[in-house]
């Protein structure tokens, strides 16, 4: 893990989300401890737990994307799930320890695409010689009485056993040069095709289905098929074929658990949904009791996954929710506890839409420029149509639903509709949109309460 300081922190994520300074400083927070805690004493760093954050704000105002960007900053392992799709013990849902098998699967698949680079030159290399040996096969072992003699591969002209060296330096030549690419050659590959078998399992069960279909993916015999591909197709599939051979598979599970235990990062959103008491019976019925089993993941317990036993002790949970109608305080108490960090994030104002439009790296307007771009179409948006698109944003957030930034979203496809539809046949033209084009597309839209509540 990188050790950035809060500040820096900060920084790196005022790139993608605008505002939110309270929220992205709690994390900032977090992620520093997690770099703090390495550092203290080994007998120490046990008793140390994560401070554990709960996010309460409006949909679309950057819960998700200050996390998600968090997490790609420590390069840990993250998962977001819906405190919602799971259900106490005993009833049919998921199981709220499948979070935990989930993020280690991810944590698994990270370590292993790091290892596939660090392997990548020297199984090219290998692959490489196996390429060549299909373009230029060894020769048949001759009768004692024959001099030795080879093909080219081609089943045409005989090459001598001595000039076999040579002959192989100059198809490697070509196919460094790319000569070759159009050539076909025939490979061997595994037939990945297992017997389907439908596990019909229930809460607390996804580890015996997946134990199960394993089971029965290692049972029978691996089957190969023989493919006729171009050259280039062969050499990606023989890099593949090789990078994973030399991959170390228990080094890959050991780094992938410690990243797990200790640089894990889980979103839980939607916990407000979970948050309500029980005092009726009906689809609310198990609410508390998920409370009851999310308590010991939080709290630090050990779940058994596929790759061994992982400890949630210091996983980081940040939790998230509108928080309309249910509030943190309706939380169980033992959970509230587990969560001792509350940022609020404010609804976002036409100030911020204009600066979600044009501050961020991946700032909407932008992937709406670039994508006209690939048409030939050179897009312009004046400063004063942003400022009406932010307004209209507003507005509409205001009398209907509040989604936030989504909101810009439905508002751009409406806007830009036409012309994407007509970019094709308009290439090489400089198409620019003022406050005026706009209004004509969005305003009467925006006043008409009903229409907009279904288009907007």
């Amino acid at each position: 893990m990188q050790p950035f300081t809060p500040k820096q922190i900060v920084r790196l994520l005022d790139k993608y989300v605008i505002g939110q300074h309270e929220a992205k400083k709690a994390v900032a927070i977090a992620l520093r401890n997690r770099w703090r805690r390495q550092q203290v004493p080994a007998e120490l760093q046990d008793e140390i737990a994560p401070k554990n954050i709960i996010m309460i704000g409006p949909t679309g105002v950057g819960k998700t994307e200050i996390a998600r960007r968090l997490a790609r900053l420590a390069q840990a392992p993250f998962l977001k799930v819906e405190a919602s799709k799971y259900t106490e013990v005993g009833y049919v849902g998921r199981d709220v320890e499948s979070m935990i098998r989930d993020l280690t699967e991810l944590a698994v698949n990270m370590v292993k695409e790091e290892e596939k680079v660090r392997v990548e030159r020297r199984a090219r290399e290998v692959a490489e010689e196996r390429l060549l040996d299909l373009l230029l096969p060894p020769p048949p072992r001759p009768p004692a009485e024959e001099p030795a003699r080879a093909s080219d591969g081609e089943g045409g002209v005989p090459v001598a056993a001595e000039s076999r060296t040579d002959t192989r330096e100059k198809i490697r030549r070509f196919l460094k040069e790319g000569r070759l690419d159009e050539r076909f050659v025939e490979l061997e590959v595994a037939d990945r095709k297992i017997p389907v078998v439908e596990i019909f399992s229930g809460s607390g069960m996804e580890e015996m289905d997946v134990q199960i279909k394993d089971m029965f993916g290692n049972l029978f015999p691996k089957k190969t098929k023989r493919r006729k591909v171009k050259v280039p197709e062969a050499m990606e599939m023989l890099v593949q074929e090789e990078a994973q051979r030399l991959i170390d598979m228990d080094r890959v599970t050991k780094e992938a658990l410690d990243r797990v235990q200790h640089s894990g990062i889980i979103f839980l959103d939607e916990l407000d949904k979970v948050a309500g008491r029980e005092h009726a019976s009906g689809p609310d019925v198990s609410r508390e009791g998920v409370q009851r089993d999310l308590l010991p993941i939080v709290e630090g317990s050990t779940v058994n996954t596929k790759y061994g036993m992982v400890r949630t002790d210091h996983i980081l949970f940040i939790a998230a929710g509108a928080s309309h109608v249910a509030k943190p305080s309706d939380l169980i108490p033992e959970l509230q506890g587990r969560f001792p960090i509350r940022v609020e994030l404010n609804s976002l104002t036409a100030e911020d839409f204009v600066r979600i439009l044009t501050e961020p790296e991946n700032a909407l307007l932008r992937q709406y420029v670039e994508m006209m771009k690939t048409e030939g179409v050179e897009l312009e948006v004046e400063e004063a149509a942003i400022r009406r698109i932010a307004d209209l944003a507003q507005e509409v957030n205001a009398e209907a639903e509040d989604i936030g930034a989504r909101r810009l979203y439905t508002l751009m496809e409406r806007l830009l509709e036409d012309i994407s539809f007509e970019a094709p046949e308009r290439k090489g033209e400089r198409i620019v949109v003022d406050a005026a084009y706009v209004d004509g597309k969005l305003d009467q839209l925006v006043r008409d309460q009903d229409l907009s509540r279904y288009i907007l």
